[in-house]
């Protein structure tokens, strides 16, 4: 007998990225930074009283939310601290949409946000980007009319890497009868000739949730660490009602003001990333691939008509020790998505596609 509720057992769980079971696999699949966390991470963990671990951490990771507030010019009761964006996801879920109200996204996205809408037995209104991956115009219509809650836009925009203009996301928080989350996870690798300060929304929009992680920009993927901003209206029902107690433990916050506070460190690889990312894409347009212009730490590479099929590749590359994204699904079945590495595994990478893409008839 199964005692899940008919929701549960009828949905598919997230399917994360492969991870290696051997350390000379090249993991470019799971947009993780390829340069390593600031050496100030490493002395917090050096440091750490362990003997504070017999008792319960900061509540509310006070301290590191007051990092972001003045960093971002913002008030603590503005900013929330999760375990993981995952969890930021997972609460405005449960705070914001009613039993049975839809949750609505630009397809393609990320790939967990209609499993989140599956436990919340939400039905999911995926409204497609056009041709250059950006908005239609009446998508603030279609999300008004469907009587949708809770909207999630990643920006810059994933599996893409495309940035969404400032003016677009301005647009959809001004006419929008739910809350609008913005997921920033990528948001460091933007060119900065191309920032957006989208902090700023929130001075004037008390329907707009800002999402960002240390997961991405600051390396500290295995920390999972994560926050959002917002109105303090938004923010306060998430933070006294839906989040979980002590959901911040005492060693990830130490770590994570470490990490913040060398903003240095994490600008210079976020620099590194981003020169890689244009080296990358000119090596594999040489191949013949094709790309839109991206702003995150991937690109979405097309496969020319010319070399085998996207799947063969990602198929060759793994069996070369190399993994990639491949995405069984509409639009996105003709590309990799491939994660920036360092230098050296760049370079690895495209000396297997030139084998894998050469001698075709």
């Amino acid at each position: 007998m199964s005692y899940e509720r008919p929701n549960i057992a009828q949905m598919q769980g997230y399917t994360w990225g492969e991870q290696p079971a051997d350390a000379r696999t090249l993991k470019l699949n799971t947009n993780e930074n390829p340069y390593p966390p600031s050496p100030a991470v490493g002395q917090a963990l050096r440091t750490f009283d362990a003997d504070l671990l017999r008792r319960y951490p900061q509540p509310t990771a006070d301290p590191f939310r007051d990092l972001v507030a003045a960093h971002f010019g913002l008030e603590r009761q503005q900013i929330l601290v999760t375990n993981g964006g995952d969890e930021l996801l997972r609460l405005a879920f449960t705070t914001f949409l009613s039993p049975g109200q839809p949750f609505a996204t630009a397809a393609p996205s990320y790939s967990l946000y209609p499993v989140l809408a599956a436990v919340a037995d939400a039905p999911v209104l995926n409204i497609p980007l056009d041709d250059h991956w950006q908005l239609p115009d009446d998508f603030v219509a279609q999300l008004n009319s469907a009587g949708a809650g809770l909207c999630a836009l990643v920006n810059p925009h994933a599996p893409s890497g495309v940035l969404m203009p400032l003016a677009q996301l301005e647009a959809v928080a001004d006419e929008f009868d739910g809350v609008l989350l913005i997921d920033e996870a990528y948001v460091d690798f933007v060119d900065p000739d191309a920032a957006q300060e989208t902090t700023a929304l929130l001075q004037a929009h008390d329907n707009v949730l800002l999402l960002r992680t240390l997961s991405k920009g600051y390396a500290l993927a295995g920390l999972r660490l994560g926050w959002g901003m917002g109105a303090a209206s938004l923010i306060e029902p998430m933070l006294t009602k839906t989040r979980d107690s002590y959901n911040i433990n005492a060693v990830t916050q130490a770590l994570a003001a470490a990490a913040f506070a060398d903003q240095a460190h994490a600008r210079d690889s976020w620099t590194r990333v981003r020169n890689e990312r244009a080296r990358l894409a000119d090596a594999l347009a040489e191949l013949g691939f094709t790309m839109p212009t991206s702003q995150s730490n991937f690109l979405l590479a097309y496969a020319p008509a010319s070399v085998p099929a996207a799947e063969t590749l990602y198929l060759g590359l793994k069996a070369r020790g190399i993994l990639v994204r491949w995405f069984n699904q509409p639009r996105l079945r003709d590309a990799l998505r491939i994660s920036i590495g360092t230098p050296e595994e760049n370079d690895r990478l495209l000396s297997v596609l030139r084998e894998l893409t050469s001698h075709q008839d």
